[in-house]
């Protein structure tokens, strides 16, 4: 999980990476585009190249797990850990009280 907070709205981000698809063709380089665009917003290159690369996977233009399947990978797996700590709990208390049982017959 994130340990920052998104400083940006998640309009923001979408006009700033259409802002960059729609201008990529008049930069040198997509960097270039994405350099200058990043400057006017208040971001790092980095962030909104990320931004973009995302934009992309999630459209199926370029290769990726997209957002929402991500997502749901992450909630799933969860539910996994917590299902097996519960497991393991309950398998814990079943020999506790199988020993217990075991004790009292024995007295």
């Amino acid at each position: 999980m994130s340990k920052t907070t998104n400083r940006f709205s998640p309009e923001v981000r979408e006009r700033a990476v259409r802002l960059v698809l729609d201008t990529e063709a008049q930069h040198p380089s997509r960097w270039q585009a994405v350099m200058s665009i990043a400057a006017k917003i208040g971001c790092t290159p980095q962030t909104l190249n990320d931004w973009v690369k995302k934009a992309e996977v999630d459209s199926g233009r370029r290769a990726g797990i997209p957002t929402e399947m991500a997502e749901r990978m992450k909630a799933l797996e969860r539910e996994n850990r917590e299902l097996r700590q519960a497991n393991e709990i309950l398998r814990k208390a079943s020999a506790y009280f199988a020993m217990a049982e075991l004790d009292r017959r024995s007295k």
